[in-house]
């Protein structure tokens, strides 16, 4: 099966590649399995459609565009940069088929609102995937299986960052790799905003296999530093809107109730959550996993409109009818203030372990490589036109003044009635003189 091309080539329209282009049966077959078609029902930016209402698009149409910048890497690479000998450090056209497999599948273990599910159920969306392509039950790895019988564990450690030709893992995983070229795209034109936007056709122009993995001609930096600006500017204005964060609080603390009463046995008589039991029990399978989507955990919740636990149908309705916690920023050392905001709102009525939450948000817009740290960053090389590599942060100042500096910032998140309680006036003065603190700098 690995050279089954299709009869004649399928398309699938896109907003942001015009066309997704596909050749191989095997990547049509995994588009049309269940576990592939759940993707269209988990949002892809999760609760961020709430302050940029068109991020309605989903990890299906992501999964499809990774998957079609990856071919056009492999067509790039192919046509330039053939290999002509054995250890020439150039591209060997029978890695193809892996790398468009894992491109296509590299989310397909995510669960319901993304990221914040996996903060709630400590679940990590890689293992899963992993699992999903590994695991013999799946409809996913059966069809990988009619590859090659390992075929399977190769895509699944494209995902590791294991598999043994670095040249795919990071078309896949580096810092400038085919996932975050499509969801910078993707999500600058869903939220209507134009800080994703960089030259994609420049940096597939300039983009070239070597022995090491993947670099660019230095001919091609500035287009490789309006990426790096595009993605730092996408993540202090849309990634890490306040807003989105505080419904993503909400949603976070809304589960954290459920569980609470599922473990204190205060589901019993009510709707009982059945597809959620295994996370609230912490024993999950591969098929409970993929029975999760948004639509299942939006059934719930609407379901729980009605349910006589005050603090739950309260959240339920904070969060289905868009009504966010509120925030302050702070700093790291200031966690006794906060323990005397968390008092305040306590004694107003709000129960503090689900009425607050510290959702702290960071991204390293761009770092060097450091075989040290915990998980050391795949620097981005330039290539000279004889040949050496350069770090770009070593050439361009822009980036340099960017490399290794982490932007975001550390929220406190509670109640809006809070500043407009009278039976919390005490509350908004004593805020109001922490957020003057913070803004003149007597708080570090």
């Amino acid at each position: 099966m690995e050279n089954d091309l299709l009869a004649r080539e399928k398309v699938f329209r896109d907003p942001v590649h015009n066309y997704i282009h596909v050749q191989h049966q095997v990547i049509l077959d995994l588009i049309n399995t269940p576990e592939f078609q759940r993707l269209r029902r988990i949002k892809q930016l999760g609760t961020t459609s709430f302050t940029f209402h068109g991020a309605e698009h989903s990890r299906f149409s992501h999964c499809l565009g990774v998957y079609e910048v990856t071919r056009r890497i492999c067509d790039t690479f192919e046509h330039n940069y053939p290999t002509k000998h054995a250890g020439d450090g150039l591209w060997n056209d029978e890695e193809r088929l892996v790398a468009l497999c894992a491109a296509l599948l590299h989310d397909i273990g995510h669960g319901p609102y993304s990221h914040t599910f996996e903060h709630i159920f400590k679940t990590d969306h890689e293992a899963w995937t992993r699992k999903i392509i590994t695991d013999s039950s799946t409809q996913v790895n059966q069809i990988l299986r009619q590859v090659s019988l390992d075929f399977p564990d190769k895509v699944a450690s494209v995902i590791a960052k294991t598999y043994p030709n670095m040249q795919v893992v990071q078309m896949i995983s580096s810092q400038i790799d085919a996932d975050r070229m499509d969801y910078l795209l993707r999500d600058a034109y869903y939220t209507g905003t134009q800080y994703g936007m960089f030259d994609l056709t420049r940096i597939m122009r300039v983009i070239r296999p070597y022995a090491g993995g993947i670099a660019f001609n230095i001919d091609g930096m500035h287009a490789v530093e309006d990426y790096i600006v595009s993605r730092f500017q996408m993540y202090q204005q849309v990634y890490f809107h306040p807003v989105s964060r505080g419904m993503e609080v909400v949603l976070m603390q809304l589960l954290h109730r459920a569980k609470f009463l599922y473990e204190r046995g205060d589901m019993d008589g009510f709707e009982m959550p059945s597809l959620l039991i295994p996370f609230f029990e912490n024993q999950i399978t591969v098929s409970d996993y993929i029975r999760l989507d948004d639509d299942v955990l939006n059934t719930y919740f609407n379901i729980w409109r009605d349910h006589p636990d005050t603090i739950l149908r309260d959240l339920v309705h904070r969060f289905l009818d868009r009504r966010p916690f509120k925030s302050i920023t702070f700093a790291p050392a200031q966690q006794v203030k906060i323990k005397q905001l968390q008092a305040l709102i306590q004694n107003s009525g709000f129960d503090q372990n689900f009425y607050t939450a510290i959702n702290n948000s960071f991204d390293l817009p761009y770092d060097l490589y450091r075989p040290s740290s915990k998980e050391p960053k795949t620097q981005i090389e330039l290539q000279q036109p004889d040949g050496t590599l350069q770090e770009l942060s070593t050439i361009s100042p822009l980036v340099k003044a960017l490399s290794g500096r982490e932007s975001g910032d550390h929220r406190f998140y509670f109640p809006k009635e809070m500043l407009a309680n009278p039976e919390s006036s005490t509350f908004a003065p004593y805020l109001q003189e922490f957020q003057a603190q913070i803004i003149n700098g007597a708080l570090k």
